[in-house]
C-alpha cells in the first residue's frame, strides 16, 4: 500500500495541502547521501534508484522506487540528513513536501503525526528487511553456516 493511500482521508488531505508537483528528468540527482533532508516526495510516475554513490566503494543501485512510493524518510529523524542518495532512473513526476512544514503539522495535530509516523516507520522497516535479504544473498555464499544470523 502506498503512503498516501495508507493515510486516513482527512490526514491525507492535510498532508496534500502542503505538497507541490515536481518533475525530474532521467539521470537527475535528487539528493545526495549526507545532504540536508529538507523535503520528501511521493512518486506519481517514473522510477528512482536509491544508492550509496559517493562512498569509497560505490554500490550502485540498492532499490528501485516507483509509483506511490515514498522517496526519503530522513527528513523525519534528526539530524535530518540523507542516509542514501537518489537518482531519477526515468522521467519522474512526484508530489514534493517541505519537511519543516510537515513536521510542524505533525506537532500541531497528533492524529496526523501518529498516522504519518506509523506509515513512514512501515516503509523504513520494509526497506530494512529488503536490504537484509539482499545482503544475505550477496554474502551468504561466502559465509559458513554458523556465521549466518539466527532469529
Amino acid at each position: 500500500m502506498t503512503l498516501l493511500n495508507a493515510l486516513p482521508g482527512r490526514t491525507r488531505e492535510r498532508l496534500m495541502a502542503l505538497s507541490r508537483p515536481v518533475s525530474f528528468p532521467a539521470g537527475t540527482r535528487i539528493f545526495e547521501d549526507r545532504g540536508s533532508a529538507d523535503r520528501f516526495w511521493v512518486i506519481r510516475t517514473g522510477a528512482v534508484n536509491l544508492d550509496l554513490s559517493g562512498h569509497a566503494r560505490d554500490s550502485g543501485a540498492l532499490e528501485l522506487l516507483g509509483h506511490g512510493d515514498l522517496l526519503g524518510w530522513s527528513w523525519l529523524v534528526p539530524p535530518y540528513t540523507w542516509q542514501l542518495g537518489a537518482e531519477a532512473f526515468s522521467m519522474v513526476r512526484a508530489h514534493e513536501f517541505d519537511a519543516v512544514a510537515v513536521r510542524a503539522l505533525c506537532d500541531e495535530d497528533p492524529v496526523v503525526g501518529l498516522a504519518l509516523h506509523r506509515r513512514v516507520l512501515e516503509v523504513v522497516a520494509d526497506r530494512l528487511q529488503a536490504t537484509r535479504i539482499r545482503l544475505l544473498g550477496m554474502y551468504a555464499p561466502h559465509m559458513s553456516a554458523s556465521a549466518l544470523p539466527v532469529e
